[in-house]
């Protein structure tokens, strides 16, 4: 028996026979990403159902010099959790809500946590947890920690990396740091739980978390509204957002095709005006406290919006039923660009001022890349992220269209960079723009990432291939 051999069923030991996969057809679904963009390999898928076990786990990778890749619910989208070679250690038994401390409104839950799973177990408690995005059914809590996830109320409540506040993180030679704490002032040193959100679990497996709460919302209201122009959709933002301060918790743009899209995708979606228009914006107001006129407000707002030419037309959520709605017009736009063919997916954040220069800039030069291209443009406008989804021209074989990918890429985001904007808003990095980090970040950026790998991750077993091209 070879030394690996020999590791591997060591591995097998710690975790159980039942919680490895080795068998070629229940490896599938670990292997691909979801989009089909990857296929990897890996010897063996580990269930590890503690952190003791994680450690005893990557401990022994650390010794035999076995690649490790944390996967929780792969719903990424840049290869990130596509293995190649060694193990995949997923999260998913790691799934307890270790404790609920509503006065300090904080949550302690493990990384395999499904998200969906947490929000209800905050709102049970009386609390919010407001991270929230289309996979929040599947995707888990370590993942969008790992990918700094996030999501549509980024613009009220910040990235994922804004919602923690402590990690246990079992590190790369197997030693377990414990950082688990539910504080909001800790001026100790460095801040070490950051190095760890967004790392794409290059420098260590993520196990648990202090994640914040908030009050839950009393009043929320929901809009859907009908502009002429990007820049009218901003000039509304503006608006709004001096009107209502904190309680915009959302603003989603559309254009037209994204949004005709959506409708025709899904049976239950309705196209609620009776013209349709350029542009369209999904708006969110939430309000903890009974008294605020959260509609008397928005109405006031839009009132005067409409007197000034800025919407076309509006239409306020009547209910909860019809709000949901509204939201899945918006969450329904990714899986219905699946029926144009081949899509080149741009998440891309700029400065909220420079957003309608970009979308004037970007729809020329991409079409003067490939003529005839379909823009799907849609995202969460209000903290600068859009979604610059480009779908193939009628007729255009779709390998053909997806062989241009960079033709297309690179001059979006030579635009992205001239408006001081970034090319993963919340993606990440992964296998897919491992590139674009050495193009559109300094070497001394890359050199100061480099240098933390090294230091942590000495041997590159954690997550290996991903972030960086060597």
């Amino acid at each position: 028996m070879t030394n690996q051999s020999n590791a591997l069923l060591q591995i097998e030991n710690i975790v159980g026979t039942k919680n490895v996969i080795s068998e070629e057809f229940a490896l599938e679904p670990y292997l691909t990403e979801w989009r089909g963009l990857w296929r990897g390999s890996c010897d063996l898928v580990v269930k590890p159902g503690s952190t003791s076990e994680v450690s005893d786990v990557v401990k022994i990778c650390f010794e035999n010099d076995i690649p490790v890749v944390p996967l929780g619910g792969n719903t990424g989208l840049v290869g990130g959790g596509v293995p190649n070679g060694g193990i995949v250690l997923s999260t998913e038994r790691l799934n307890k809500v270790r404790q609920i401390d509503p006065v300090n409104f904080t949550m302690t839950c493990e990384a395999g946590c499904i998200l969906g799973d947490i929000q209800t177990a905050a709102e049970d408690a009386g609390r919010l947890f407001p991270l929230s995005l289309a996979a929040e059914g599947s995707c888990r809590i370590g993942g969008n920690l790992s990918t700094n996830a996030g999501g549509v109320q980024v613009l009220r409540y910040g990235n994922t990396r804004d919602l923690v506040l402590g990690l246990e993180v079992v590190l790369p030679d197997g030693s377990i740091w414990d950082g688990l704490r539910g504080l909001r002032k800790d001026n100790t040193g460095y801040d070490l739980k950051h190095l760890f959100v967004g790392a794409e679990g290059t420098l260590g497996v993520i196990t648990a978390a202090v994640l914040k709460l908030y009050p839950l919302p009393r009043q929320k209201e929901t809009a859907v509204i009908a502009l002429e122009s990007g820049k009218d959709a901003i000039e509304l933002f503006t608006r709004m957002s001096a009107g209502v301060g904190e309680a915009l918790s959302a603003f989603e743009l559309m254009n037209q095709l994204s949004f005709d899209l959506s409708i025709s995708h899904v049976v239950e979606n309705r196209f609620p005006f009776s013209e349709p228009a350029p542009w369209y914006v999904l708006m969110e107001l939430s309000s903890a406290q009974e008294g605020d006129n959260l509609r008397a407000s928005i109405e006031r707002i839009l009132e005067q919006c409409f007197e000034d030419g800025i919407v076309s037309d509006a239409v306020l959520a009547e209910s909860r039923a019809q709000a949901v709605d509204f939201w899945r017009i918006r969450e329904s736009i990714p899986d219905a660009q699946g029926g144009l063919g081949g899509s080149i997916k741009n998440d891309i954040t700029i400065p909220i001022s420079g957003v309608v220069e970009f979308l004037d800039r970007a729809d020329k030069a991409a079409a003067r890349v490939i003529p005839d291209i379909r823009i799907v443009s849609f995202g969460h406008v209000g903290d600068g992220n859009l979604h610059y989804n480009i779908s193939q021209p009628e007729g255009m074989d779709k390998q053909q269209f997806l062989e241009r990918w960079h033709d297309i890429t690179d001059v979006l985001n030579d635009i992205v960079a001239e408006l001081n904007g970034s090319f993963s808003a919340e993606h990440g990095i992964g296998q897919l723009k491992r590139k674009e980090l050495t193009v559109y970040r300094s070497e001394i950026e890359v050199g100061m990432m480099k240098a933390i790998k090294q230091q942590l991750d000495p041997k590159n077993i954690m997550n290996p291939g991903k972030l960086f091209l060597d």
